[in-house]
């Protein structure tokens, strides 16, 4: 899975960028067009991509082979909104009684079906409505309507995303390691677990909601700072982004 996000469409933490990527090293960051262009050629057979010009890719590889539902990916969109989905829900039956949805509607699916309901109709805390997935999941999120980026990754470290900063300043997001430090030089970092990134709120944590996430800054083998790790800061709380009660409108969160 990848995707691509214009700087203007997504603000990732500063400390993901690492000053080496303004040096002209022996590996420069490269440009989305070519991070691309390497995504697709390495999986020339089944893989996909759809393009929002000057603000955002998704690219996804068809699984050849699915041995568990931990191994489950899915891309789909609607109403254009478009879901890249990693992993599986232990309660996906449940939320689709809940949101009234088609028993054939999968993980992607579902996560558009939320949002959408969030966005448009419903006062309702992200932090609780991420807290609802029960499972090993990841997921993409990217609202090309309103030009919104939604990311989240589970507590259970079963499922893995990276993250880095191109050429460009496009933000880059991976569940492929390799890819991303080939195609981020020195900027990327591992998603935090039990968190979501969002284009407008930016990082935070879906467990611990009134806590700091803080970035810890990486530094290689040869004392050069390489982009961050990031953790939550369980004894502070934050300010910037409190958690809400159900009076608040989320829509106020994930909209411009």
């Amino acid at each position: 899975m990848l995707a691509i996000f214009n700087k203007n469409v997504a603000h990732p933490p500063q400390e993901l960028s690492s000053p080496v990527s303004a040096m002209r090293s022996a590996k420069n960051p490269n440009l989305p067009e070519e991070i691309l262009k390497d995504f697709l050629s390495s999986n020339p057979d089944n893989s996909f991509s759809m393009s929002f010009p000057n603000a955002a890719v998704l690219a996804y590889v068809r699984p050849e082979r699915i041995n568990s539902l931990h191994d489950q990916r899915f891309f789909c969109g609607y109403d254009e909104i478009y879901c890249v989905f990693l992993g599986s829900l232990n309660n996906l039956c449940n939320l689709i009684r809940q949101y009234g949805l088609s028993k054939n509607t999968n993980e992607a699916m579902l996560v558009i079906e939320a949002y959408r309901t969030l966005r448009d109709r419903g006062p309702y805390p992200a932090d609780q409505v991420i807290k609802e997935l029960d499972g090993s999941f990841a997921f993409v999120l990217y609202d090309s309507k309103d030009g919104t980026v939604f990311v989240a990754l589970d507590s259970d470290g079963g499922k893995k995303l990276h993250w880095g900063v191109a050429d460009d300043g496009s933000v880059v997001i991976s569940d492929d390691l390799e890819m991303i430090k080939t195609s981020c030089g020195k900027s990327f970092a591992p998603f935090p677990t039990g968190c979501m990134f969002h284009s407008e709120g930016g990082l935070m944590s879906f467990e611990h909601p009134m806590n700091k996430v803080k970035a810890m800054p990486r530094v290689d083998s040869e004392g050069v700072m390489c982009g961050a790790n990031f953790k939550v800061d369980v004894l502070s709380r934050i300010n910037t982004m409190p958690r809400v009660g159900s009076e608040a409108n989320w829509n106020a969160w994930i909209s411009h």
